[in-house]
């Protein structure tokens, strides 16, 4: 998960070059444990008792919840795609959900799956939308142009501030992906879980991270100083606001949303989604987390008792 997560938080800076991988390693392991340890409560429950019953979140259940969840995120990391591990773990839970029959459709659908349309087309809109103030420049815009690029230091600060901001965003949501079904099993409480399992998502980056960071930071299209950090605000915005209303959100398709429009502003629409790297992160996005239910259910037909 750790490894997914990398890209959205610091692609943008890394793709403009403004920090070394390993410093971005570094920074995004420390600001996504303090995002869990300060504000992860709120996902962590919707995972462990919010989807499924919680008597239900047996340590069975929840092995195959989170081992299926981890075998698509390791065929996404591969394919060197940013995939969202909140909807592979939902989508997890709800395998096994629907194998008791016992799953909580109104949290889904009417909560859930809305968020999961909603956030990243308000993401990509409003990344449109503010870009398109200064880009290209032209007479009507040249004030807010000469005001932001006036002093190159302070930009690049900003940039890594805001890196570290979506860093700490998704320690609010993503770290529940994984610390949620424990709680729901009872193996940890929410705060113990979230600590010790926040550490585990800069290993991962630094382990399988650097595929994804090099696709969403230089592969799509290449991000300057002012784009990153728009995009990085935009995405770890959007994110922290889902974590406050208890929603497990995908932070890589909210960052891939304002790449697109990044993109789109600068190529064209056809030009961005005719490339195949979108093409491929699309696929997969629709992919992964289908493997992830169709890999719960099996798995608990096979080894689950109702």
């Amino acid at each position: 998960m750790g490894a997914s997560g990398i890209a959205p938080s610091f692609a943008a800076v890394y793709g403009s070059r403004l920090v070394k991988k390993k410093n971005s390693l570094i920074l995004f392991a420390v600001f996504v444990i303090l995002g869990a340890v300060l504000l992860g409560k709120n996902v962590t429950l919707t995972l462990g008792k919010g989807l499924l019953p919680k008597e239900l979140m047996s340590f069975d259940a929840v092995l195959i919840i989170l081992g299926s969840s981890a075998l698509s995120l390791f065929l996404a990391n591969i394919l060197k795609i940013p995939q969202s591990t909140s909807q592979v773990t939902v989508m997890a839970i709800v395998g096994v959900g629907l194998y008791f029959q016992q799953l909580n459709l109104t949290a889904l659908f009417m909560k859930i799956l809305p968020a999961w349309i909603l956030l990243p087309l308000l993401s990509y809109i409003l990344t449109f939308a503010l870009y398109r103030t200064i880009y290209p420049p032209e007479h009507n815009n040249l004030h807010i142009y000469e005001k932001i690029f006036a002093n190159e230091k302070k930009m690049r600060l900003s940039a890594l501030i805001v890196s570290c901001y979506v860093a700490f965003a998704i320690g609010t949501n993503n770290v529940a992906n994984a610390v949620g079904p424990l709680f729901g099993a009872g193996i940890l409480n929410i705060f113990s879980g979230l600590f010790l399992v926040a550490p585990l998502f800069g290993i991962g980056a630094w382990l399988l991270g650097k595929g994804p960071l090099d696709t969403a930071g230089r592969e799509i299209v290449p991000l300057g100083l002012v784009s990153s950090t728009l995009v990085a605000f935009v995405t770890a915005t959007l994110l922290i606001f889902a974590s406050l209303f208890s929603i497990p959100q995908s932070l890589v398709q909210l960052n891939l949303a304002a790449i697109f429009a990044i993109s789109c502003l600068k190529n064209g629409h056809k030009y961005t989604w005719d490339k195949n790297i979108v093409k491929k992160t699309f696929f997969v996005w629709i992919i992964t987390p289908l493997l992830s239910i169709t890999t719960s259910y099996i798995l608990a037909l096979l080894f689950l008792k109702r």
